[in-house]
């Protein structure tokens, strides 16, 4: 017999939408926000500059510019995420 299990990843806190967002960093910003990957609780209509200030705020950490992917795509600030997207955060790159 096999078991079958759904993995909900959205989900309704007094009709309020909550979805769950995995969200990676690489680089400068892995060491400093001090691990590589974490699933975080967002509320529907977040934008990805949204979850970025709230992350730096919990870390108390201030860092102005970054590159931002959804689902390995890059994406404007303004972005407004969706149940079990997949946000990476990159420092800015410059080169010569």
């Amino acid at each position: 017999m096999i078991a079958r299990y759904m993995i909900r990843h959205d989900y309704k806190i007094n009709t309020v939408k909550i979805m769950q967002i995995s969200v990676y960093y690489f680089a400068s910003l892995r060491e400093l926000m001090g691990q590589a990957n974490v699933v975080v609780d967002v509320e529907e209509n977040t934008s990805v500059s949204d979850l970025w200030q709230r992350l730096l705020k919990e870390q108390n950490i201030q860092f102005e510019k970054v590159m931002i992917s959804v689902n390995a795509e890059y994406v404007k600030p303004e972005y407004q995420l969706k149940a079990a997207d997949k946000v990476a955060f990159f420092p800015p790159v410059t080169g010569g």
